[in-house]
């Protein structure tokens, strides 16, 4: 159950806000539309309740809001606009990522694609996929965590009506079980069609809340939909004739009718017939283009003429009772709800609906002429869909889920890979031409690092792959409905810094491994001559892999950006390192040599052999230039990361 108390966006300068003090509920079991035109607030209302814009109010899901729920990923699932996926994924590779971040079983990506109807394209890239299976694809994942509630923005928006019909069945399938389904539309027929509640928005603030059946009572009206080239002589025939027939007080034709003219030759005539609108027509010699019985929508119109002369307005704009032949006094009619609706379609089952669906047709009494007209409506269940697969309710995922997560996140980014490729190829390119001259130290061919460049290929390789880690996080959010509180949990970021740590350090051997061989293989065996103080190298080669990687995760987490993570990865050389080089070059009065010994001698305990020349090694790169530089650099961007992490938790 979903329930919004209050919901009113942040102001916009002098402009009203979008959402105004919205609140409504959708139960469980039923479809609830959020019905509206075009920047009525229905998407800022969402985002409200997602806390993905800033706001007052308060969005309880089955009682609780959105951050205080464990893992919202099994109890929300959420489609905003197009799926939130890299073009580079696969759609099952996408899924599996999903999964691993709900903390469900991995086959629950392949029953899900099964579900919405992908399972033969679960190896094509993302980026070959129509609008229809980017819309299926974003259904898959809003289920992935088997939720309770679906949050859905204009889900059939592009959608052909065989799609749209089979959406509509499997959401009527999802409440069956007891789901509870919000989705938005602009368009009144599809409410009509699928809600079984509708709250209707306009300018940002709640017009109506009703159940289906009162909407579709006092906001359709039956219409004659009249296309002719002579509409305006058309239209005051209409009007002269009424007019007539209501002073002669005839009973079975004396109506007060209502002509809006809704484009240039086509009139919408309401408290008429067809039957009606055509003996005019055809008395007069007026041209005839279309004549068919249509359910109108009763939002405020502009009327061409009325028989009654009077004003325009919303009063006036009302649908009329028919008068009894009797004289006895009407029946009430409710009064539509004022706002701008679109129309409620009036058609066959068959023309929306895949084959093998039925229509039913239902005898409603219908304001036209105080006849009574059947009218065509599709069951609401006959779409077809298949039932949904669920899978056994599991606890909470434990701590281990963000690491899942991000392995999968990982492996299916392409992206990375081909950044750790090209920093590979370039390092051998350069150690190859360093190996070449013979007039490099052996350390500087080994990592491709010649002295006219501040930093090494490789270590931008990092950084980039690190930055990557959280900027693509941000541009293709796969977590959708947690962007608001699970980038900032301190359990995904150790995971992204122990899965990029582990990127680099790879990295870094390849690196080593590979100029090595390949100096070897082109130069000779005496080209690789051996290095002294080699553990000192790996580590601070290593190290420096690793804290660029860092560098970038941290980075793009707080900026939310790939490009200026990798940027405050370059400021660490271009910037930070030459302010830290005159420092650190400069003469100094004291020095720390000798404090291995002295760390020892004052231990509570003896340290066991080999950690003094440990500390030896880590003192010599925390006092060299580029570890120094790292070190200030990280140390600034964890400072920052908390920051943005509190000011987060604040809001």
């Amino acid at each position: 159950m979903i329930q919004a108390i209050g919901l009113t966006s942040a102001p916009r300068g002098e402009l009203p806000p979008a959402v105004d003090d919205l609140s409504f509920e959708a139960r469980p079991g039923k479809i609830t539309v959020l019905l509206g035109p075009a920047a009525a607030g229905k998407t800022t209302a969402l985002r409200l309740m997602l806390q993905l814009e800033r706001g007052r109010g308060v969005a309880l899901f089955r009682g609780r809001p959105l951050h205080r729920i464990p893992n919202p990923a099994r109890e929300l699932g959420v489609l905003l606009g197009d799926t939130p996926a890299d073009p580079s994924r696969t759609a099952l590779g996408h899924l599996r990522m999903l999964s691993a971040a709900a903390g469900v079983p991995a086959g629950r990506a392949d029953d899900v694609l099964e579900l919405v109807g992908l399972s033969g394209l679960a190896d094509q890239r993302l980026g070959g996929f129509s609008r229809g299976m980017d819309r299926r694809l974003g259904l898959a994942s809003a289920l992935i965590g088997d939720p309770h509630t679906l949050v859905l923005d204009e889900p059939t928006e592009g959608l052909s009506r065989r799609e749209a019909a089979w959406l509509h069945g499997l959401l009527h399938s999802y409440t069956a079980q007891g789901g509870a389904v919000l989705v938005t539309s602009r368009d009144a027929k599809e409410a009509a069609r699928t809600a079984d509640r509708v709250v209707t928005m306009q300018e940002g603030r709640l017009v109506a809340d009703q159940e289906a059946a009162d909407f579709a009572r006092t906001r359709l009206r039956p219409r004659v939909a009249v296309r002719s080239p002579q509409a305006d002589r058309l239209a005051t025939l209409l009007v002269d004739e009424s007019q007539r027939a209501e002073h002669a007080a005839d009973p079975a034709v004396g109506r007060t009718i209502e002509v809006v003219r809704e484009s240039g030759t086509r009139l919408a005539v309401y408290g008429s017939s067809c039957g009606a609108v055509g003996e005019v027509a055809f008395r007069h010699g007026i041209l005839v283009h279309q004549l068919a019985d249509e359910v109108g929508d009763t939002g405020p119109v502009t009327p061409l003429h009325r028989a009654d002369g009077r004003l325009p307005g919303p009063a006036a704009d009302a649908p009329s009772a028919p008068q009894p032949p009797d004289g006895t006094a009407p029946e009430p009619v409710p009064a539509p709800a004022p706002a701008p609706m679109l129309r409620v379609i009036q058609a066959a089952r068959a023309a929306i609906a895949p084959k093998g669906t039925d229509t039913v047709s239902d005898t409603l009494t219908l304001p036209i002429i105080g006849a009574t007209v059947p009218a065509a409506r599709p069951a609401r269940s006959s779409a077809p869909a298949p039932e949904k697969l669920a899978i056994p309710r599991l606890p909470a995922p434990g701590p281990a889920w963000p690491l899942r997560y991000e392995l999968r996140r990982t492996l299916s980014d392409r992206t990375g890979l081909f950044a750790a490729v090209a920093s590979v190829l370039v390092s051998l390119a350069l150690a190859l031409l360093l190996a070449r001259q013979g007039e490099a130290p052996m350390s500087r061919v080994l990592t491709g690092w010649p002295r006219q460049l501040p930093f090494p290929p490789a270590a931008l390789g990092a950084g980039l792959l690190g930055a990557l880690a959280f900027g693509q996080e941000f541009r293709y959010p796969a977590l959708a409905s947690e962007r608001g509180t699970v980038p900032r949990r301190l359990g995904l970021l150790v995971a992204k810094l122990l899965v990029s740590g582990a990127c680099a350090l790879a990295l870094g051997v390849c690196v080593l491994t590979v100029d090595e061989a390949g100096a070897r293989y082109l130069f000779g065996p005496e080209s690789v001559t051996s290095i002294t103080e080699l553990p000192f190298l790996a580590a601070g080669w290593l190290a420096l892999l690793i804290g660029c990687a860092w560098a970038g995760v941290l980075a793009a987490g707080v900026f939310r950006s790939t490009a200026t993570g990798l940027a405050a990865v370059l400021a660490v050389p271009v910037v930070v390192l030459p302010l830290v080089q005159r420092e650190v070059t400069g003469p100094a009065a004291r020095s720390l040599v000798g404090l291995p010994g002295r760390l020892g001698s004052s231990a509570l305990y003896q340290w066991p052999s080999g950690i003094d020349q440990a500390v030896s090694v880590a003192m010599r790169l925390a006092t060299q230039p580029v570890g120094s530089a790292m070190a200030l650099s990280l140390t600034a961007l964890v400072c920052a990361y908390a920051l943005t992490m509190l000011r987060g938790l604040a809001r």
